[in-house]
């Protein structure tokens, strides 16, 4: 099975609820796109930084999956976002995750977030500590 498809039959619940659609997804690369909703928004109409930090978190989350070895588990241990323009309520935003460090404990992704027009929203890096299965 392809990332991409691997992604799609996870489900993750929380990015179905935000409407998160994952579009490209390989270990070195996981791309989706989310419709900027109003509910999302604060005043003036643009996307709000948490809504910005939780779709960013859930691209560095799938990205790490992906390179997960059987068993093993993942969660977010830091996360730091600049951010650098607004996203109007109406738009979709794009965010593209690369890998800063892929290693057995700990994996470190940066999060590129722009809007359709290519103009950056936020830049993200975040680590996620790599959980080990649990003993049977």
């Amino acid at each position: 099975m392809d990332a991409l498809a691997r992604l799609h039959e996870l489900k993750l619940p929380f990015a179905e609820l935000i409407g998160i659609e994952f579009t490209e997804a390989a270990p070195e690369l996981v791309v989706a796109r989310m419709v900027v909703r109003e509910e999302f928004c604060t005043r003036p109409a643009v996307l709000h930084g948490g809504a910005i930090m939780a779709f960013a978190d859930t691209l560095g989350a799938a990205a790490t999956i992906l390179n997960l070895p059987p068993g093993a588990g993942t969660t977010t241990i830091e996360s730091k976002t600049n951010f650098l323009a607004p996203a109007p309520v109406g738009g979709k935003v794009i965010g593209e995750t690369t890998p800063v460090h892929r290693g057995r404990r700990t994996m470190v992704w940066q999060t590129r977030i722009a809007t359709e027009a290519g103009r950056a929203v936020a830049l993200v890096t975040q680590t996620q500590m790599v959980l080990e299965p649990k003993a049977t």
